[in-house]
């Protein structure tokens, strides 16, 4: 085992070398996925070409400048491993997100600053120099910035260095380009009239900065599009300070994300033009970014040669009802008490008005403003309940992320328990799993999707059971965890599920108990299964490798490479602290994914022949996005052949069309017609 970077360079194959040159996509979309995204899986960064096919001979050409840099980079990455911890630098890139709009120092789903201060526990215990360390997280903020709330043009910023224009434009060889965009340096953008500022603050070895802005405020996509577009000259003269300045043997971008790897370019196989090429030159790119966004990494890792490290993301928890809405549910609750006596008209009197209130009129079919629902049968009050109770269980139930994840912190049990009701509550049919739900729903002899579906419709008994099976499932969840949460409140081992013989006289599992107590007698063969994959789950939830993978990257090491992705959908995500890679194209659309489609496209079909007197739809547009796809394993490529397939009560098989997004707009290619 070599546990060394694993840098692929790569040749131009499928084009010239003037064809690549002249083309703003870079390398074939073919030898990306044959020479980029395949190696990917195995822990592949920089894809880097260094030689280009000639259009007349068809000989492969070295090109000496595109070597010249992947030299310098590997020759930066090997002293990484031979130099002494105490004498690494390490610069630690921070953003404001979302880009230009966020306070400094702000990423998705991730503490930055608590992180960081974590970070420099860690490495000041690895040996690294890193000066006097604050005393608190609240004064690493104050030493950096100086306001908690500041943002990019706050003046309250800390300087840690001036640049002057003379060394600037020493130092940066492509600043005279630049003055196009922006005019002659220092420009408007990082300058105080006379030098360029780099804000930030340095720790021994460790320079905490901050990235400057994109540059067009009120246009940050301009960059993308605009073909003559650059980054200021603030922008550069922070990547010049990190290299040739204060000389970093690598640079930590901290969190989901910056502006560096956006800036104008090719896509994939950067040219020595190539603005991210410029920026980040020779010095080694370790990036933490959020576990679920992998579309968003990979442009990271293609286009600014980023080595990133996933960060696990806040455990979603159900957003709950709150003033009006959670009236509304207690009105709900009491007239299913009341519903047969004289007062249910009355409460539901009281629950229509109250649902106006809310605007839920918009969403959920009323009486009118002036009818007396006393004048309606129960069975017809039930309906109108119904729908409404069916309207603010769809509300209550939204996931929301709970808080901030911080680097070098694992989750408590309270926080994996969340993670693990999501988990819990879908098919996996890969695995021969069933979801928790309908474990409970076929032990009362139910099916779950019929439960889901006359709950949507408004079928009050349907949509009771459903929020009770909601609260037994998060309650049998809650067991499972509690029986390997220590005295802190975290899990540090997991016990297995028949670990205790004694559960097997007491009633059974705690899992099978607590599914009693809440009304469900479910076996525990039943669900034996699940919960062995719940323990499985909750030990990646846990692990915790974010720190460990960092300090292995500034060691040189190898970082080991996985899936990226919603952790819900596929736990092999966990534990965090891997090289994301998108997808694996062989892998998609997934078992679960086909399943998922095929409900979401027979609603649709059951929804327009309702909406339409019964006529099913003639043809059918899909737009395609790659983001989408990555994150639900190939549920919306699953959608596309699933109504192509058609359910055999549509009388026809409609025209599918597939519109994938482009730069510059939609490409449709020819539709698969019947």
């Amino acid at each position: 085992k070599l546990d060394r970077p694993y840098l692929c360079a790569v040749p131009a194959t499928f084009q010239t070398f003037e064809e690549w040159k002249d083309s703003e996509l870079g390398l074939h979309p073919v030898q990306v996925a044959l020479q980029v995204a395949l190696p990917e899986l195995d822990g592949a960064i920089e894809p880097i070409i260094y030689a280009g096919r000639d259009g007349v001979t068809g000989r492969s050409i070295p090109q000496a400048d595109r070597i010249e840099v992947l030299a310098r980079r590997a020759l930066k990455w090997a002293s990484l491993r031979r130099k002494e911890v105490k004498d690494k630098k390490v610069a630690i890139t921070v953003f404001s997100f979302p880009p230009d709009k966020g306070n400094v120092g702000t990423a998705a789903y991730l503490n930055v600053f608590g992180s960081i201060f974590e970070c420099l526990k860690a490495m000041k215990a690895e040996g690294y120099e890193v000066g006097e360390l604050p005393e608190s997280v609240e004064d690493l903020v104050d030493e950096v910035l100086h306001e908690k709330e500041a943002r990019l043009a706050s003046p309250q910023l800390n300087v840690e260095y001036k640049m002057s224009v003379s060394e600037y434009k020493e130092l940066t060889p492509y600043a005279s380009e630049l003055e196009e965009n922006w005019g002659p340096p220092p420009g408007q953008l990082n300058s105080d009239g006379a030098n360029l500022l780099v804000y930030g603050k340095r720790f021994g070895n460790v320079f905490i900065g901050v990235q400057p802005s994109f540059g067009y405020e009120g246009d940050p996509m301009r960059l993308l599009y605009a073909k003559s577009a650059s980054p200021h000259h603030g922008f550069a003269a922070y990547y010049t300070y990190v290299e040739k300045v204060f000389g970093a043997d690598a640079v930590l971008h901290f969190g989901t994300h910056g502006s560096l790897e956006f800036m104008p370019g090719k896509q994939v196989g950067m040219s020595g033009g190539c603005y991210p090429d410029r920026l980040i030159q020779s010095t080694p790119n370790l990036y933490y970014y959020a576990a679920n966004n992998p579309s968003e990494a990979t442009i990271a890792k293609r286009r600014s040669y980023a080595n990133t490290i996933s960060y696990l993301t806040p455990p979603a928890e159900n957003a709950g009802l709150y003033k009006g809405l959670k009236e509304l549910g207690e009105l709900v609750g009491s007239y299913q008490g009341l519903r047969e006596s004289g007062r249910g008209s009355t409460i539901v009197n009281s629950i229509v008005a109250t649902a106006r209130q809310c605007n839920l009129d918009k969403d959920v079919d009323l009486p009118g403003e002036e009818d007396d629902t006393a004048e309606l049968t129960l069975e017809q009050r039930d309906r109108v309940v119904g729908r409404v109770y069916s309207k603010i269980m769809e509300i209550e139930s939204r996931l929301l992320p709970c808080g901030l994840h911080t680097v070098g912190v694992p989750p408590t049990a309270m926080e994996a328990v969340a993670t693990l009701v999501n988990i819990a509550s879908i098919d996996r049919p890969e695995e021969s799993i069933k979801s928790l739900p309908r474990s409970i729903a076929e032990a009362i002899g139910r099916d779950i999707e019929q439960i889901y579906r006359n709950s949507d419709n408004g079928v009050l008994e349907d949509a009771t059971l459903r929020q009770n099976i909601v609260t037994a499932t998060r309650a049998a969840v809650q067991a499972c965890v509690d029986r390997s949460t220590d005295a802190n409140g975290r899990v540090t081992e997991v016990k297995s599920l028949f670990d205790n013989m004694a559960d097997m006289f007491m009633g059974g599992s705690p899992m099978k108990r607590a599914l009693a107590d809440n009304g469900f007698t479910v076996s525990d063969d039943a669900i034996a299964p699940l919960f062995k994959y719940l323990e499985f789950c909750l030990k990646q939830v846990v692990a915790d490798n974010e720190m460990g993978a960092l300090l292995d990257g500034l060691n040189g090491k190898f970082i080991t490479p996985g899936p990226g992705g919603d952790p819900i959908r596929n736990p092999l995500v966990l534990p965090t602290g891997k090289n994301m890679h998108a997808l694996d194209p062989q892998a998609i659309p997934t078992i679960a994914a086909c399943d998922c489609a095929k409900i979401v496209v027979d609603r649709l079909l059951e929804r327009q022949a309702a909406d339409n007197d019964g006529a099913y739809p003639e043809s059918i547009a899909f737009v395609l996005w790659g983001t989408d796809n990555i994150k639900t394993y190939g549920e919306s490529l699953a959608q596309a052949s699933s109504a192509h397939a058609a359910a055999p009560s549509c009388p026809c098989t409609p025209t599918v069309l597939l519109l994938t997004p482009t730069r510059t707009g939609m490409r449709a290619p020819p539709p698969l017609a019947c």
